[in-house]
């Protein structure tokens, strides 16, 4: 199994898992176009694609979709209050192309195992992911306000993981954002910074993974140096730099193949 971010950030997200034999999307959150020629470029076609995982309707999450369901006729798969969101947005999506997932219940897309898990975020049913082949095991958790004890429990023990490293406070205060949406972003339905996803971080590499991915980075608040040199000053504090591959996915383009 192998993962590529083609987008990830502020502005735009989208995810392709690629096991042995099945591809799926986290997320359409760039334009149709983006994502049908990303997937190219590494060897998918987007009819190869066996479903597509929604974390949350936020548009920087789905404003891909309504286009692609004109061309994609496969499942989408997303909580039911994001499954109902979606429905009242997304006017190409049939009710019957839609399944609704119930968090921390696995369901099966060929030999990938997906499990979707309830995350603190200001979205209707928001979710990460946790995605299993064999005995490889992936997470997704990104758009999360706080660490709560089942989004641990659920992404302990990965082998890879994209993690959340949004925003640094300091910068985020002292920046052009108006004070509401400062606290939104700071609160516990916001984002996470990169001091946390340091901690998070440390706490993965402790239960084994070997390849972290930080994702999300907001583009006003953050940058990419300043988001890994945080998060690898936890892992070094640690005593755990030697155990991790530290990559930072890029805001508006593909990164990867990173192996699972």
């Amino acid at each position: 199994m192998e993962f590529y971010t083609l987008a990830s950030g502020s502005s735009g997200n989208c995810t392709l898992i690629r096991g042995q034999n099945a591809s799926i999307l986290v997320d359409a959150g760039i334009s149709c176009r983006k994502i049908t020629s990303r997937l190219r470029s590494v060897g998918v076609e987007l009819a190869d694609v066996d479903g597509i995982f929604i974390t949350h309707t936020h548009s920087d999450h789905i404003c891909g979709l309504k286009v692609l369901l004109k061309q994609y006729t496969g499942r989408i798969y997303a909580s039911a209050g994001a499954g109902e969101d979606l429905l009242s947005r997304v006017e190409t999506l049939r009710p019957d192309q839609l399944s609704v997932l119930i968090p921390e219940q696995p369901v099966e897309v060929s030999a990938l195992e997906v499990t979707g898990f309830s995350t603190p975020h200001d979205a209707p049913g928001s979710m990460g992911y946790h995605i299993r082949e064999g005995s490889r095991r992936f997470a997704i958790a990104t758009d999360l306000g706080c660490i709560q004890p089942n989004i641990v429990s659920m992404i302990s023990g990965v082998h890879a993981a994209i993690l959340e490293a949004n925003h640094d406070p300091d910068w985020l205060r002292e920046g052009p954002y108006p004070y509401q949406l400062q606290q939104r972003i700071l609160g516990m339905y916001g984002h996470l910074s990169n001091e946390v996803c340091g901690e998070l971080a440390v706490e993965l590499v402790r239960s084994g993974a070997g390849v972290l991915v930080l994702g999300h980075l907001s583009r006003e608040n953050n940058a990419p140096e300043r988001a890994y040199d945080v998060v690898a000053d936890y892992l070094a504090t640690a005593g755990l730099e030697e155990q991790v591959r530290l990559l930072v996915a890029p805001r508006d383009d593909i990164g990867g193949p990173y192996p699972v």
